[in-house]
């Protein structure tokens, strides 16, 4: 080997020879690899199979909510007294109910309510509860006590014993309306939640190195916050976020279950729920039909949730 590098000595083009794939190999190896948090979460979901399936179930249930005009083969609405309580057949594929409304049409409707609530309470929770908690955590001292004793004033009570609360005060109807009384009922029960944890979440982050070389260049405090502490904050607000739908999918569906959330005619699986459970033993289809809706929806949430949150924690790889 000694022999040969001083006879490429001698020679340039051999010294290259000998040189330039060592040089190619370092150069290769030392390169970084640069992948976006996006692509990095896409790429860990794709491995989970669960998260996936959790996934299929989210947006083929936001594409029959959309298309529920469509795909509905009666009006949800529209009575037949002389199709009551009729068993699934190739006419009405679940049955009808107590007043001849076709059950197949009034469960893809209620995937507008059930959705519809869902996503909005969530958000109302997220754009309430997320500023309070970043003030609460960057500022501290009193303000911060202030937010935070309000937060736990809310938490000591239960959550559905609160949204009944709130529901009996805004007096449950029907329609759209109706609809928005029940999105304001969860969404404020759920305020403290993204509070707590963003709080939490600011105040390990404002004692970064970052966020103290910022306030060294004087930089304002909103643009500290909406550019470098609020972009660190939103992997366990997302997770939080997804879990939550199904959570509050589930309050809704109680609440008509009990007869505060969303009124009839509006269909709602909650209300259907209670309305035929009364002949779940002479027809038991028209109870498992709302029932399993809800258990399909919020465990497709659950599991697109779980999965999420394993391909956003930086832990795994």
């Amino acid at each position: 080997m000694k022999s040969q590098v001083l006879n490429g000595a001698a020679n340039g083009s051999a010294a290259t020879a000998v040189i330039e794939p060592a040089a190619g190999r370092f150069g290769r190896q030392a390169a970084p690899s640069s992948e976006s948090l996006m692509a990095q979460t896409a790429r860990r979901l794709k491995r989970s199979y669960t998260a996936l399936f959790g996934l299929g179930i989210v947006v083929l249930l936001i594409v029959v909510a959309i298309f529920a005009d469509l795909l509905a083969p009666y009006d949800p609405v529209v009575n037949s007294m002389n199709e009551m309580f009729q068993a699934p057949s190739s006419t009405h594929w679940l049955g009808t109910d107590q007043f001849g409304r076709d059950m197949l049409s009034r469960i893809i409707h209620g995937s507008r309510v059930s959705l519809a609530v869902g996503l909005s309470s969530v958000l109302l929770a997220i754009f309430v509860g997320v500023p309070l908690g970043i003030i609460g955590g960057f500022y501290g001292g009193k303000t911060d006590t202030l937010i935070m004793r309000t937060m736990d004033l809310i938490l000591a009570f239960p959550v559905f014993l609160l949204a009944i609360v709130i529901m009996i005060m805004f007096t449950p109807t029907a329609g759209l309306l109706g609809a928005m009384k029940v999105i304001m009922a969860i969404g404020i029960v759920r305020i403290p939640i993204y509070a707590r944890l963003v709080r939490g979440s600011v105040l390990s982050i404002k004692e970064k190195e970052y966020v103290e070389a910022c306030h060294a260049l004087g930089q304002h405090d909103p643009k500290i916050l909406l550019r470098h502490i609020l972009p660190n904050c939103m992997a366990p607000i997302i997770v939080t976020g997804t879990l939550s739908i199904a959570t509050a999918i589930i309050v809704e569906a109680s609440l008509s279950f009990l007869g505060l959330g969303t009124q009839p005619p509006t269909p709602s699986w909650g209300w259907d729920l209670k309305a035929n459970v009364a002949w779940i033993q002479q027809t038991p289809w028209l109870a498992l039909g709302p029932g399993f809706a809800i258990f399909i929806t919020v465990l497709g949430f659950n599991l697109f949730g779980d999965g999420l949150r394993d391909a956003l924690d930086p832990r795994l790889k």
